[in-house]
């Protein structure tokens, strides 16, 4: 249980760096917000792509197991940043991204 909840949570700071780096270039593109958080935008997808490399295991399986915990943090972000309540059908698909994550992560015996 420990190994998931670090899995998790590492999942959880990759997953906002990752919507962050996105997020503040979509505000200077569609809301005219100032060039300069392009910056951090970059700075923030570094950060993205460092926190990938501190998962363990093959590449592809995890990518494939953050995917689940992406669509999870994304749905707290529309809620919390976007001021868009999810529904419970966005609940019930994050539940199942979050179900396929864990099996995807925690696999008995696995290599890489």
């Amino acid at each position: 249980m420990l190994e998931l909840a670090r899995i998790f949570g590492l999942f959880v700071l990759t997953a906002l760096a990752e919507i962050t780096g996105c997020y503040l270039p979509w505000l200077v593109w569609t809301r005219g917000h100032t060039p300069w958080l392009l910056l951090p935008a970059a700075l923030s997808l570094g950060l993205f792509a460092w926190l990938l490399t501190l998962h363990p295991g093959a590449a592809g399986r995890i990518y494939a197991a953050y995917g689940g915990v992406y669509v999870a943090v994304a749905l707290l972000w529309l809620w919390q940043v976007d001021g868009v309540r999810p529904s419970r059908w966005d609940w019930i698909g994050s539940a199942v991204c979050l179900a396929g994550m864990a099996i995807i992560a925690l696999q008995p015996g696995r290599e890489g």
